[in-house]
């Protein structure tokens, strides 16, 4: 019988499937629209196929995503260290104003810089992400008990050694639910791009909002919840692959 780990990967990958599946038909999709908003003459969105808009959302989400990880994970392991300890209240206060400063002023004052479409996108998107996965890097090396440091110490193991083999193993599933958030966000903040031609999901719902079509909104809108429940459950079982617990077959 298989176990409840293998279960959860076979059902999102089934739901991926059917993801996919759903988003190329556009059909589907036309006579869905068509049938909720009868006197719309024009239900999808006409500037590229849902499936592109979608690939355009997940390159947007994957690139911000992966800076956000390569520069996070080590700026908060640097300031649990003895030597990066006294930046801690800087990188703190830092990555707290990213997350509050607005995504749309970033565009803002990005756009003169970087000019339109993609890279300012992604320069918000990383900001506004890097909060999370800086937090929980942090709290998850401090969570490790110093017993198990002292241990390791003893054994002969240099603080470098320490760190990879006891530290970040112990912290890991704190550091990834960062990882999940920072992700979770960022799908939805994706939106944003659109109005500076970056593409992606927001293209239909600002479209919808111009031209007052709810079709075209809820042709974005749809999407991105979907895509965001199945990248949750998708670092959801990364996370509880990490479980130090037993799990019976």
């Amino acid at each position: 019988m298989p176990s409840k780990k293998t279960r959860r990967w076979f059902i999102l990958g089934v739901a991926l499937v059917a993801f996919v599946v759903l988003i190329a038909n556009t059909g589907l999709w036309e006579t869905g629209l068509r049938f909720l908003f009868p006197g719309e003459t024009t239900v999808i969105h006409p500037r590229a196929s849902l499936l592109v808009l979608v690939w355009e959302h997940i390159q947007l989400v994957a690139i911000s995503s992966g800076i956000t990880i390569i520069l996070g994970i080590p700026l908060g392991i640097w300031v649990s260290r003895p030597s990066g300890r006294d930046f801690l209240p800087i990188v703190t206060d830092i990555t707290s104003f990213g997350q509050t400063f607005p995504p749309v002023a970033v565009l803002a004052l990005a756009v003169p810089v970087l000019g339109f479409g993609l890279m300012p996108t992604i320069a918000a998107l990383f900001l506004y992400g890097l909060l999370p996965v800086v937090r929980n890097t942090i709290a998850g090396l401090h969570a490790v008990p110093s017993d198990l440091l002292d241990a390791a110490y003893g054994m002969g193991m240099s603080r470098l050694q320490a760190l990879f083999r006891v530290e970040l193993p112990l912290s890991a599933r704190v550091i990834l639910a960062g990882v999940r958030v920072s992700v979770i966000i960022n799908i939805g903040t994706a939106m944003i791009g659109a109005v500076i031609g970056a593409g992606g999901l927001g293209s239909p719902i600002i479209a919808g909002l111009v031209r007052d079509n709810l079709a075209f909104i809820i042709e974005g809108a749809l999407p991105a919840a979907l895509l965001a429940i199945l990248a949750d459950q998708f670092l959801t079982n990364i996370e509880n692959s990490l479980a130090y617990t037993n799990e019976p077959v």
